[in-house]
């Protein structure tokens, strides 16, 4: 590896990786959606979306499928600020195509490059320990083993402390996670994981394959004792102001949940659904949602709220 690598992360859970391992100083470009850690404001955006991501959810949908439909990719890769920045490894993903700029992008971005290529990192997270072993592998690739193993090691600590805690709890809570309010998706990957580490029974979506649509009539008919609501791309303001959908609909208010007072929203474009150090912090967000007579981590209003 080269003694001062350059590195573009085309993947917010990626550049959250990078500066975690001590790279922030590295990182010479990022994607438009790359926004913490803070300080990363005067690198160059090197991707930008095909579609209007300040529509509501429901429109924003109809235009990935549209975008989808007609064979295109969901985000550009601006060929010509990557070129110049000249990388000696490009950070991106396979794991959704809809979710960030993809492998396929970035490949056709540089195939026609001349002289030395950028080493393309490509991650694939579906369940935590895939999260883990990606911090471990960009760890690898930039010769940073040490470093890679000490970031995981502190996420599996606090991760497993409330695990630990939350399993002598009595009370096991049901919980539909919302992903996608219009329409409807439930949170697949590695939130039942996070879920089940905090305490609750998820009710939709499977450990490690990818978040399945969910009609209102099945969530309805399973009541769960808690709405858990976290868009992926949407901050807290944004999904409260979404969430107001959720309410309109026939027999909202009839649901256990909503008559418990137990309907949360949260901050699912920095945490939840970024696949990096973060997710601990995630983890001890639905730990305090669940059972707050038990956690209390500080996370506050800013990261989410009742509605």
């Amino acid at each position: 590896m080269t003694e001062s690598p350059r590195i573009v992360s085309l993947l917010p859970s990626a550049t959250e990786i990078v500066c975690a391992l001590g790279f922030s100083d590295h990182l010479v470009g990022r994607s438009h959606e790359c926004d913490f850690p803070e300080g990363l404001d005067d690198r160059p955006v090197c991707s930008s979306p095909r579609l209007n991501v300040d529509g509501t959810s429901n429109r924003i949908d109809d235009e990935v499928r549209d975008i989808v439909r007609r064979g295109l990719s969901v985000y550009d890769v601006r060929e010509d600020v990557l070129k110049s920045l000249k990388p000696d490894f490009i950070v991106t993903q396979t794991q959704c195509e809809v979710c960030a700029v993809s492998e396929k992008d970035v490949e056709r971005a540089v195939r026609d490059w001349t002289g030395a290529r950028p080493n393309i990192i490509s991650l694939e997270p579906n369940l935590l320990e895939d999260v883990w072993n990606d911090v471990r592998r960009v760890a690898d690739v930039l010769d940073a083993r040490h470093e890679g193993g000490r970031v995981v090691d502190l996420m599996r600590s606090r991760m497993y402390a409330v695990k630990h805690k939350a399993a002598a709890i009595g009370e096991k809570p049901s919980v539909a996670t919302i992903e996608w309010i219009d329409p409807l998706m439930s949170a697949g990957n590695w939130m039942p994981e996070l879920i089940a580490m905090a305490g609750g029974e998820s009710l939709f979506g499977e450990s490690g394959k990818h978040s399945p649509w969910l009609d209102w009539a099945t969530l309805r008919a399973a009541d769960p004792d808690v709405v858990l609501v976290t868009p992926c791309g949407f901050d807290l303001e944004r999904t409260l102001q979404e969430s107001k959908a959720l309410e309109r609909l026939d027999g909202w208010r009839e649901l256990g949940a909503v008559r418990g007072g137990r309907c949360y929203a949260a901050d699912g474009h920095h945490y939840f659904n970024r696949p990096g150090p973060r997710l601990a912090d995630s983890l001890e967000i639905i730990a305090q949602i669940l059972h707050p007579a038990h956690f209390d981590f500080g996370h506050g209003a800013d990261r989410w709220r009742r509605f």
